[in-house]
Parts: structure tokens; sequence; C-alpha cells
């Protein structure tokens, strides 16, 4: 399983990378990661024309889009679409941050959970 990581270096430069999920453990038909640490859920409704200009995560989280996707752009100039089912790993609380612009004209429903 594949998550979607946004970071900023040294310089404060945001930049896209992927995590792998390491499973460790398999048990009647499913594979299970370690248990990772959580402070909460956030239950998200975005507006279906919603973008953001450059900003920086509020938090570390991860996100969890539900219904729809968002095409999110790195400082470096990448960009990915995080869809449906996606999750993103947001690490990037410094520097200039990321563009968030809305792709698909739907109210998007999301899952903040945070690590912090």
């Amino acid at each position: 399983m594949r998550i979607h990581n946004l970071y900023t270096d040294d310089k404060g430069e945001s930049h896209f990378r992927d995590i792998e999920v390491e499973w460790i453990e398999e048990r009647r038909g499913s594979k299970l990661s370690k248990k990772l640490p959580a402070t909460g859920v956030i239950f998200r409704e975005t507006q279906a024309e919603h973008n953001v200009d450059w900003h920086p995560a509020p938090r570390r989280q991860y996100i969890v889009n539900l219904d729809a996707g968002v095409k999110i752009t790195a400082s470096d100039g990448e960009s990915r679409f995080i869809a449906a089912g996606d999750v993103i790993l947001v690490e990037d609380t410094t520097g200039k941050g990321h563009l968030s612009d809305h792709v698909e004209n739907k109210i998007r429903h999301s899952l903040f959970i945070p690590i912090e």
C-alpha cells in the first residue's frame, strides 16, 4: 500500500515522495501495519469550487479523501492528484507550502488524522 507524503526540505521547498506501508501481521485474509500514533480525527467538507493558494499544512496529519479528489502542487512544481480513497501524509508545516485545487467539481469529504 502506497501513501503520498508531502514534506519540506531544509531550504523551505515542499516535495512529494511515496511511503510504502510495511505489513507486520497477516490474519484472516488481511494484512496489518503496526499501530501508528494519532491524536484524533477531524471530519471535513470542502466546497466543490474550493481552491487554496500557497499555504503550509497546519499540522502533521494524514488526510484521507473519501469521495472526491484534489490536485496538490508542491513548491518544487510537482503536482499530484490525490484521489478518493488515497491517503496523504502532509508534513510541509513550514516553508512555502503547497497549492490545493479542486478538479472534479464535487463536494469533497475527507478525514484529517493529526499525528502530533
